[in-house]
């Protein structure tokens, strides 16, 4: 199960507006407000959560929650694809 909370929060660590992550996840704007109003656990239709669930995931949000109640997200950060763009520019200047 998915909080607001925790959509609220991966799309501040994504730096997204609710705009954005409504055209991604290919939903309406004002179906995301309502899905973020409410506190607690989100309501709405299934396939319209999976959706959000699938767009923030793919741009590299981790959702997790445990048997003690804690909830949350993570951003996972592209280090070996940032390392080799960095290398990739060295390398040109050297050339």
């Amino acid at each position: 199960m998915r909080y607001s909370s925790q959509i609220r929060s991966a799309r501040a660590l994504l730096g997204w507006s609710q705009d954005k992550l409504a055209r991604v996840a290919g939903i309406g704007l004002t179906t995301l407000q309502r899905v973020e109003q409410n506190e607690g656990l989100v309501k709405g239709n299934f396939s319209t959560i999976l959706k959000i669930q699938k767009a923030l995931e793919e741009a590299g949000i981790s959702f997790m929650d445990n048997e003690a109640g804690e909830i949350g997200v993570h951003l996972r950060t592209k280090r070996g694809s940032d390392r080799s763009a960095q290398k990739s520019k060295k390398d040109r200047r050297d050339e």
